[in-house]
């Protein structure tokens, strides 16, 4: 270490002790100062929200509080980073700065180039390392589940038992919330900090994960049988290496008893910690996702301001399909939803009200408590069909509804208005007569257009896309900048796609009415 140079560890999302390199690191070059910013320009963006400063904050009360017990409390600063660290150059002198990457919005990658640029000029250091199996200035996608699995296996770095505090730095005020942001109720949103992120995960592995597979699409069955962990993940209290090495662990020690359920469970859900990267490295790789059709060919497809009777209907679950409405009012409540409903939502909004993925996925981006914009953006545009690789999946809400509600109990929770429609009409109330309607739903709206006809109609005009010109052969270079190397899907040459027919493959066959 240089001579009077201290250490500043800068969280982001990565709000822990545990697993933390930079931390580590840090304190073995001489005093640190833990540093979180509440940055008003981050906090005004349009994926921002309330509910998610309330997680935020509990995790921030939680870690600084964990770092006091270590001997340097967390310092808790409100402004944009560069003046801040303007300030604390002038005041205490050269540091060093130690971060974990981001791969985040728009906003926080101007962020980061314009503070790699101010280090630089000031000719300090500023140490970034890995948080997940996501990697920078990545030139090709071979061989990058060998680098993830890599990384993953590697010993978690160990959260250092004292740590040398900067003098004469007070640790600040943790506010109600940032200045400007809008309140934002959320009443069954999960809590954060670590010692629910510790309860979460142990909860899952070791009481609800056994019907994991089971429970995943059902929105009666996965509040519980999920992991729950998407929150704790988007905000760091728990490190993705920590919670792939845990499964790892309860899978090896599985008794004989426990081994089918069990053994099922855990391997899907370890297939998903690899999906959840995977995604990531998309945004990482390619930026511009969060606001670009991955495939230019769906360019001008869908109008780039939303219809705004459609568009609000959606977003204050007024379609009239019930569990559209039905996943609104929960995920208004909660802050989360299961992912099957959130591709449904997705697609419903794309497809069947033809809006562009955009405002959607902004909206969405705000409820969401567990938003990871690299996840996030992709997801929008694969369930929007725009990537030209992906299945194109048109979500039939009622069909979905009657295979994961048959009975319409969790359409009758959160939607009052339908509590009294027999079981044999809750997913097409407009079905009833019109005494029947002014008996059991009168003010439960009729749905916004003919749903069978909008997706026919949506999915001719993407299918008219994909037989375009020239499509095949740019989904082919999409397909090897982002593609999984285990899809079973040709990077180079692949056949251009059609319109499914009678004998297809059983899973192409089914998204067009699930």
């Amino acid at each position: 270490m240089d001579a009077g140079v201290f250490q500043v560890v800068w969280f982001k999302r990565d709000l822990r002790v545990h697993d933390h390199a930079p931390l580590a690191e840090a304190a073995r070059c001489g005093p640190v100062l833990p540093l979180y910013v509440i940055e008003p320009g981050l906090w005004a963006q349009p994926d921002a929200s309330g509910r998610q400063w309330a997680f935020v904050r509990e995790s921030l009360l939680a870690l600084r509080e964990a770092l006091a017990a270590r001997g340097a409390p967390l310092v808790v600063r409100e402004g944009e980073m560069l003046p801040l660290l303007q300030r604390l150059r002038r005041r205490h002198g050269p540091f060093t700065l130690w971060s974990h990457q981001e791969t985040g919005n728009d906003w926080t990658f101007a962020r980061d180039r314009a503070v790699a640029a101010w280090c630089a000029g000031e000719g300090l250091r500023w140490e970034e390392r890995r948080q997940q199996g996501v990697v920078r200035a990545l030139t090709t996608r071979d061989g990058w589940a060998r680098q993830w699995q890599t990384f993953m296996t590697e010993s978690c770095a160990v959260a250092p038992p004292r740590l040398q505090p900067v003098a004469e730095v007070m640790p600040g005020a943790i506010p109600e919330r940032p200045t400007g942001l809008a309140e934002d109720p959320c009443p069954g949103r999960q809590a954060g900090g670590r010692a629910a992120a510790d309860a979460t995960l142990h909860s899952f592995l070791y009481e609800r994960g056994a019907a994991y597979p089971r429970a995943l699409s059902s929105p009666l069955t996965a509040e519980q049988g999920c992991s729950r962990l998407s929150p704790h993940l988007a905000w760091g209290t728990l490190s993705m290496r920590e919670v792939l090495q845990a499964a790892v662990a309860r899978k090896s020690a599985l008794t004989a008893a426990e081994q089918d359920a069990w053994g099922r469970s855990l391997n899907a859900f370890i297939g998903r910690l690899h999906w959840h990267c995977h995604f990531i490295q998309k945004l990482e790789t390619a930026p511009r996702l969060e606001f670009d059709n991955t495939h230019p060919a769906y360019d001008g497809l869908r109008p780039d301001v939303p219809d705004p009777q459609r568009f609000q209907a959606w977003c204050e679950g007024r379609t009239g399909w019930p569990l559209v409405d039905a996943c609104q009012a929960f995920l208004a409540h909660h802050g989360w939803l299961n992912f099957r409903m959130r591709a449904m939502l997705m697609a419903v909004a794309s497809y069947t009200l033809w809006l562009h993925w955009r405002a959607p996925a902004l909206f969405l981006a705000r409820r969401f408590v567990d938003y990871e914009p690299g996840i996030h953006y992709p997801q929008a545009q694969m369930q929007s069909g725009v990537t030209g690789i992906n299945t194109i999946r048109i979500y039939n809400a009622i069909k979905q509804g009657q295979d994961h509600d048959p009975q319409g109990r969790f359409i009758r929770t959160w939607v009052p208005a339908l509590r009294g429609v027999p079981d044999e009409r809750v997913h097409t109330p407009w079905k009833l007569g019109a005494g029947e309607q002014r008996r059991f739903c009168p003010d439960y709206p009729a749905p916004l257009l003919d749903l069978t006809a909008a997706n026919r109609e949506a999915r001719d005009r993407v299918w008219a896309v994909r037989r375009g010109d020239g499509f095949a052969q740019v989904a082919d270079a999409i397909q090897d900048r982002h593609g999984s190397r285990k899809a079973g899907l040709p990077t180079r040459g692949g056949r251009r796609p059609r319109k499914p027919k009678a004998g297809d493959d059983p899973q192409i066959r089914m998204t067009f009415d699930e």
